[in-house]
């Protein structure tokens, strides 16, 4: 019986093969089971209710001749849809439905090769013809690896490596603003689209999609719009919270998620917050999204910011002293982007001023880059204000001397440098002549006692915080 059905199949198959071109005839037909055949009934089972839609609105003609050669003109077609996958304990829950379409009353297939036959031929998709819109500078190469981020690299040159064909898909990789994420992804597009000549790879924000869709539907190119994404090897999708309350929008990528999945495509995605933080979209969406793997991004710690600085220095053909390399990875701690800013900032001085770079020209550029970006207090501000008060120099904050009148000054701008910034107490350590963390968490607790128990102390810390307001 079962052989009979699939030999049956098989004729089918073979007249939809000269019809269709071959990528729609790899998209669609090829995932299909023939299931039985009953009489004149043929049952095919198909992924998904959307597959079935798509059948149904777009090859009714094919399957119709298909059927008219492989059982004549009574044959019929029934489908067998996939509504739950199902689980080792659990059996793929399905539906059957009947073909709901002749060829009389559907409109023709349309089957268009210049469109269907590969999606880089696609048109009035915003231009998006040939171009994969992937920047080649994002490479694993110049991707610098540390703790914050060691998970999803990892995850992310599997990935690259075996696109489609790993536990991680989706792949989702979030963090906060300018910690990498665009790069990474970005650098695994390019990593596959550089080694398999034959996958395309489409990076997209979700913008941009919802753009792209809006301007389907008012233009009536809502099917040219999804056959284009339903034939993507690769998509990397960047910021899907911004698919937020767009409910039209997250429908039609819930369907193209969904075949592309079933495809064994491979999807990637950022978000600037985990999954399960996502509010405003879809249970059934984010449930997808928790099917592969989310790896976070975090805020490089000291290491990885001194190789990303020698990194981006290192591109740019550009020798500095590692003292000064150092004074920077423990001055700014937020994210790579406002780091290499900062590096970029400092070459731009330096050429402009014809003079090298040294310690102060780099202080000279962050106070520069402060002021801009209305950042109220640095390391550096906190010294010159608590020296100027007690009328000692920087030097003697950062001086080994254990004299009192020089002992509490220093307690006090360490205690002022923790609340006031957002360095580690590390990078607060080395600002006071190198001097070890638990220094730092001493003189923190010191001046914070003070403060509780002496008016003195706090009206002293009063007064200095009032200069950085």
């Amino acid at each position: 019986m079962q052989r009979e059905v699939t030999t049956v199949w098989n004729r089918c198959l073979n007249v939809i093969r000269e019809i269709v071109p071959e990528q729609s005839f790899n998209t669609w037909f090829e995932p299909i089971v023939p299931l039985r055949l009953n009489g004149y009934v043929l049952t095919i089972q198909v992924p998904s209710e959307f597959f079935y839609e798509w059948l149904e609105e777009n090859f009714v003609h094919a399957l119709r001749k298909a059927l008219d050669t492989a059982i004549g003109p009574q044959g019929q077609l029934e489908y067998s849809i996939i509504v739950d996958k199902g689980n080792e304990q659990n059996r793929p829950l399905t539906v059957n439905v009947p073909t709901t379409k002749t060829p009389q009353t559907a409109k023709p297939d349309n089957v268009n090769p210049d469109i269907l036959k590969s999606p880089f031929q696609l048109k009035d998709l915003d231009s998006l013809t040939l171009d994969s819109y992937l920047n080649p500078s994002y490479t694993f190469d110049n991707y610098v690896e540390g703790d914050c981020n060691r998970l999803a690299r990892s995850a992310g040159y599997a990935v690259a490596e075996r696109p489609g064909v790993t536990s991680f898909n989706p792949l989702m990789i979030y963090g906060g603003v300018g910690l990498g994420k665009t790069h990474l992804v970005q650098a695994i597009g390019n990593f596959i689209k550089n080694k398999n000549q034959n996958k395309f790879v489409l990076y997209v924000t979700s913008e941009k999609f919802t753009n792209q869709f809006m301007n389907a539907v008012r233009s009536d190119g809502i099917r040219d719009f999804t056959s284009f994404y339903m034939q993507v090897d690769v998509l990397v999708i960047d910021d899907v919270q911004f698919l937020q309350k767009k409910e039209k929008t997250q429908e039609i990528f819930f369907h193209i998620f969904n075949h592309l999945h079933q495809s064994g495509k491979q999807i990637i995605m950022t978000s600037d917050r985990a999954p399960r933080a996502l509010d405003g979209l879809e249970d059934r969406l984010l449930s997808r999204f928790k099917w592969g793997l989310s790896a976070d991004l975090q805020t490089p710690d000291l290491e990885t910011r001194i190789a990303i600085i020698q990194k981006k220095l290192q591109a740019e053909g550009i020798y500095i002293d590692s003292t000064v390399i150092e004074y920077l990875a423990h001055s700014v701690n937020t994210n790579v982007r406002e780091l290499e800013g900062v590096i970029v900032s400092l070459i731009a001085q330096a050429s402009l001023n014809r003079r090298d770079i040294d310690l102060e020209l780099a202080k000279q550029t962050l106070r520069n880059i402060v002021v801009d970006s209305d950042r109220e207090v640095t390391i550096d501000s906190v010294q010159e204000a608590v020296a100027d008060f007690f009328g000692v120099t920087i030097a003697d904050l950062k001086a080994k001397s254990r004299k009192q009148e020089l002992v509490y000054p220093r307690q006090v701008a360490m205690y002022l440098a923790k609340e006031k910034t957002d360095l580690s107490l590390k990078s607060i350590g080395y600002h006071f002549g190198g001097r070890d963390h638990s220094t730092v968490i001493h003189a923190v607790q010191t001046i914070s006692d003070k403060v509780a128990r002496h008016a003195e102390t706090r009206d002293v810390i009063e007064k200095l915080k009032a200069q950085f307001k």
